[in-house]
């Protein structure tokens, strides 16, 4: 499939981890065109942990849940986090702790923003990444080493500038890039 993006031409699509910012998603979409999104699953996780402590507060109740919470999102996606969180809330609604019934619908609720985000199953099986460590550890040791090089002195634009050439050539998309520059 072809990426509609002005800027690279690919014949399959481009696939992008998303931390859940709706502009990180925006830039994305507007440099490179039509995106396969995948919300990165550290973030999310995060929210089910905080979800959880209301539920549970610390502990092994805690730890439970969460264990349950991240085999359904791993295995089923969004349709299978829903259905638990749907469930937990058919439960709460008859306790009169409200903290609990809004924090597990604020979940849901955001979580169903990202719903075909949320496909961490499928990008294990084709043997793709679901977290964002190795993105981050390239810009840590590609362009954070770059930029931290003794006596370097770098204005904005020019460092954004070597970040755009690192990350085409970490990507090897540079010889593409090089043919649209020309």
């Amino acid at each position: 499939m072809q990426s509609d993006s002005p800027h690279f031409s690919r014949r399959e699509l481009l696939h992008a981890k998303l931390n859940g910012a709706k502009w990180i998603g925006n830039i994305v979409r507007e440099v490179f065109g039509k995106t396969e999104a995948c919300l990165d699953i550290d973030p999310a996780l995060e929210h089910v942990s905080d979800c959880g402590k209301v539920l549970y507060g610390e502990g092994e109740s805690l730890t439970c849940w969460l264990d349950k919470m991240r085999l359904v999102l791993l295995s089923e996606g969004f349709a299978g986090i829903d259905r638990e969180l749907k469930s937990l809330e058919d439960e709460l609604t008859g306790q009169s702790n409200k903290l609990k019934r809004e924090s597990v619908g604020a979940l849901r609720k955001s979580l169903c923003g990202h719903a075909e985000r949320l496909n961490d199953g499928g990008r294990l099986a084709s043997g793709r990444v679901i977290g964002s460590g190795q993105i981050e550890g390239a810009c840590k040791n590609l362009i954070g080493a770059r930029l931290k090089q003794t006596e370097a002195c770098w204005r904005s634009e020019r460092a954004n500038r070597m970040t755009l050439v690192c990350s085409l050539l970490y990507a090897d998309q540079w010889k593409i890039a090089w043919k649209k520059a020309n």
